[in-house]
């Protein structure tokens, strides 16, 4: 005949402390997922729209529909991933110059992203910045 086991004061203790320390595990380790895939996201978006407003402004001839053009490149690639165009700034540079006797255009996207689940009171945001600079086409009517 077996004994009757008496029950101990720490009995049922493990579970209770598995999902415990299993919260205050998880719970970091998924903010912080969900932090690294927003600012992932903003640096393909700013390395996406620097990228084609770049390539647009060296391949188009007329200045005026270039910097349209690649305004709304701009708004296409941070829009895909849900920033507004007044989250970002865009800064255009040629070498030599701009215009006639430019050889390449430099175009740089700095975008701020706010942190996940920060209140709109904390202005908690992190830089992130795409740069790309593209060679302008020999084959432009004006093209040096």
């Amino acid at each position: 005949m077996r004994p009757w086991r008496t029950a101990r004061p720490d009995d049922g203790s493990a579970a209770v402390e598995f999902v415990t320390a299993g919260m205050l595990l998880l719970v970091p380790l998924v903010y912080l997922v969900l932090t690294l895939a927003s600012l992932q996201s903003a640096a393909f978006a700013t390395e996406g729209a620097a990228r084609e407003a770049a390539r647009i402004l060296a391949r188009e001839a007329d200045p005026a529909t270039g910097r349209d053009a690649a305004e709304r490149a701009i708004l296409v690639a941070l829009g895909d991933v849900g920033m507004t165009r007044s989250a970002a700034t865009a800064r255009v540079q040629c070498a030599p110059r701009c215009g006639d006797g430019a050889l390449t255009v430099t175009v740089s996207v700095r975008a701020e992203v706010r942190l996940p689940f920060v209140p709109q009171g904390l202005a908690v945001v992190v830089p992130v910045e795409g740069e790309a600079t593209f060679p302008v086409s020999r084959f432009r009517p004006d093209a040096p």
